[in-house]
């Protein structure tokens, strides 16, 4: 698909990855590109946009579909992550705020433009997802809940768009170097413009899913060829940590 003279739409467009997505998008040639933030305020590029779009807001989405009518590339990159082991004492509560986002917002996204993108001769809807679509970080676990039901969205949407010319992108990355993913880790990130030059090539040629960083390109291969294996390390990880805060206890 050429991005050239195509209106697009990023959700969570005023910071990290979603910022860099919406500037990318205009770089790339697109005629115009709304940019989604719970404060259009804060949206401070003026060949952006500003829309203001919660997807946690039923009437938000429903507001934004309808002024961004003529939307031919959704992005959906808005993101919530809390870090939290699913026994925590608050895992109940903080599982309930990431699903409301990961997955209950990119729902509603969809549903709501794929009207839209119908109209517009089917378009591409692209979902931000992650490395933990595909195993469980115990660190992470509430998040890698929400991250496996988006995929599972993700393919849904696929199969049943399809039809209507809507190409469905799934994006996977490792640890990305944004506010998210400094919360997470001090390690190695990779630079939210690789992960969006790879979008960007993914949607000009059509994939699937979008493999957007050296994590997720062996994570793919490890998660397919020894899932087991995989579960074990997590485990191990885990064990090697309980171990260190008991020493240190």
């Amino acid at each position: 698909m050429d991005i050239r003279g195509r209106a697009a739409l990023v959700t969570g467009a005023n910071r990290g990855l979603g910022r860099v997505f919406a500037q990318a998008l205009l770089a790339a040639g697109a005629s115009r590109v709304y940019a989604g933030a719970r404060d259009p305020s804060s949206i401070d590029d003026p060949h952006l946009m500003p829309v203001r779009l919660d997807v946690t807001s039923a009437r938000d989405i429903a507001v934004a579909a309808e002024s961004c009518a003529d939307v031919e590339i959704l992005i959906n990159n808005a993101g919530a992550m809390f870090a939290t082991p699913v026994l925590a004492p608050n895992s109940d509560d903080v599982l309930r705020r990431e699903m409301e986002v990961n997955v209950f917002g990119t729902l509603a996204m969809a549903k709501a433009f794929a009207p839209v993108l119908a109209r517009n001769g089917g378009g591409a809807l692209v979902n931000m997802l992650s490395v933990v679509s595909w195993y469980v970080y115990p660190f992470n676990g509430t998040y890698g809940a929400t991250k496996h039901a988006a995929l599972a969205i993700t393919d849904g949407l696929r199969i049943q768009l399809r039809a209507q010319g809507t190409r469905v992108i799934a994006v996977y990355a490792g640890l990305i170097d944004t506010e998210m993913g400094a919360a997470l880790s001090s390690g190695p990130k990779t630079s939210p413009q690789q992960v969006v030059a790879k979008t960007i090539e993914g949607i000009r040629t059509g994939q699937e899913h979008v493999i957007a960083d050296d994590s997720a390109a062996s994570l793919w291969q490890a998660t397919r060829q020894d899932l087991i294996k995989k579960h074990a390390d997590m485990q191990a990880r885990w064990d090697q940590h309980m171990t260190a805060a008991r020493t240190q206890g």
